[in-house]
């Protein structure tokens, strides 16, 4: 007879194999995750991960067949998270919510979880550019989605008026997320407050892009 729930616990109370493995994962993928957002792609190594796991080196490659595997699925988790994240702050917002304050909200929902709640959104926005081309390749169609939304978000506001004429919508597109991805890079709490470069990052947006 089968005596475990719904969770993976038995009749005894302790976790089947299969719910220990997936923890196990879980939780290289999450030290790996925080790894890479502290000392970046080429310094990363899969000891320092497996120290932060607390397993021993050889477990990892259980799980994952390789250091770039495990950085691979650790950038698509943290890829999602931002994009979902900055949809569902944008989803929240009233109907009728003017074009511009639409951008200063998703600008905050992504310094928000690139600084603040999650480990791979950060590893995503430092490490992007140090990848190899070819884990580069398998997570340009999610990074294209990340694109498309703020594509989206700027023609809107062009078309509501709320952009200047002689904005390059392109040009501002990718200065703006430039800007937001490198922001772990020198970002420091004890020298200044999240809240106050969230506003900061608002107003540079809101009166760069904006009809004076």
């Amino acid at each position: 007879m089968n005596t475990t729930d719904r969770n993976g616990t038995s009749a005894h109370g302790t976790r089947t194999p299969a719910v220990k493995a997936a923890a196990t994962r879980n939780r290289i993928l999450a030290a790996a995750a925080r790894t890479l957002s502290l000392k970046g792609y080429s310094a990363t190594r899969l000891a320092d991960i497996a120290e932060r796991a607390g397993v021993r080196p050889p477990a990892v490659y259980y799980y994952f067949p390789s250091r770039e595997e495990l950085i691979a699925e650790v950038m698509a988790v943290g890829q999602l998270r931002l994009r979902e994240h900055v949809e569902t702050a944008l989803a929240a917002l009233p109907d009728g919510t003017p074009p511009m304050d639409r951008i200063c909200a998703a600008v905050e929902a992504h310094l928000q979880v690139e600084l603040h709640l999650s480990d791979f959104a950060t590893a995503v926005s430092r490490n992007s550019g140090q990848l190899p081309e070819d884990i580069r390749a398998r997570l340009r169609a999610d990074s294209g989605a990340y694109f498309d939304l703020w594509r989206d978000l700027l023609a809107r506001a062009r078309a509501a008026g709320a952009i200047r004429n002689d904005i390059d919508l392109r040009a501002a597109r990718m200065l703006v997320m430039g800007a937001l991805n490198w922001t772990p890079e020198w970002w420091n709490p004890r020298q200044g407050s999240l809240t106050g470069v969230i506003r900061t990052a608002q107003s540079l947006v809101r009166h760069g892009l904006g009809v004076p």
